[in-house]
């Protein structure tokens, strides 16, 4: 709704606008937008981006033979503090590593560099060949507060996809002004995390000891967190979201790689 005077306007490419009250949340929106999608190339996108006139065109000029989905560079996102920096370098790896952000915090001084590879895209504006995710559908699971949905859904495609980040196709995500707590962020980011590891990275001796060590760093992020504020409220959000997410992932495990395209 956020949008209907936008949509009302005349544009230069066909629109089909769907309206449904009972839609609700960003990944039942998506699967109801897959089930009537047409062409080759499908694009999810927020209401909350901002693109630059060129943004279409320079995502389509990027997908050569074989890449399976594209996004454009978000301009707007800044670095964090140093102490963030180093605790991400430290503890997330593996497939817990998030190689967008560093991507996001270069956009002005790539400008005109050739699309950039990395394991996932980012929710708020992502493009796919439909061909490689049709059949595919968004977690249902992974809606309003607990996010995570982009994360899950590339996870899902089959191995050897190819995925690009074209500095070239450029946006604005309006984020929250306010940013999150970290007593919030500690509880959504160890749900995510314990979900995501049951769904599509449990397997194996390596797995484990990256999610171990994911977990050693939340440990001492909540120890911190709880000195700062003379309350043991940010250990139980790392508790409670590790509970939570394992709450939704006991109903939700099964096979969901989409076969491999020959």
């Amino acid at each position: 709704q956020s949008q209907e005077k936008s949509l009302s306007k005349p544009v230069s490419i066909p629109l089909e606008y769907l309206h449904d009250p009972n839609l609700s949340g960003a990944s039942t929106a998506r699967n109801a937008g897959m089930a009537i999608a047409k062409g080759d190339i499908w694009l999810f996108m927020d209401d909350d981006v901002v693109l630059e006139p060129t943004f279409l065109e320079e995502i389509l000029a990027a997908y050569r033979p074989g890449v399976t989905g594209i996004s454009g560079i978000i301009t707007n996102y800044k670095r964090p503090p140093l102490g963030r920096l180093l605790w991400e370098s430290i503890f997330m790896r593996g497939p817990f590593l998030d190689d967008r952000q560093r991507v996001y915090w270069n956009a002005a001084q790539i400008r005109d560099a050739a699309p950039i590879r990395v394991r996932q895209l980012t929710g708020a504006l992502m493009s796919f060949r439909a061909l490689a995710i049709r059949g595919l559908q968004f977690d249902m699971n992974l809606t309003g507060a607990c996010p995570g949905e982009d994360l899950d859904f590339c996870a899902s495609l089959p191995n050897g996809s190819i995925l690009l980040i074209s500095p070239k196709a450029r946006l604005l995500h309006k984020r929250s002004p306010e940013g999150r707590s970290s007593v919030h962020w500690l509880a959504l980011h160890a749900q995510v995390s314990y979900y995501l590891r049951e769904r599509h990275w449990r397997h194996g001796l390596r797995s484990n000891v990256y999610f171990f060590w994911l977990n050693v760093g939340y440990m001492l992020a909540a120890s911190l967190s709880s000195l700062k504020r003379v309350s043991p409220q940010p250990w139980r959000a790392w508790r409670d979201g590790l509970r939570k997410g394992a709450g939704l992932a006991k109903g939700n495990i099964q096979e969901t790689r989409a076969p491999v395209l020959r």
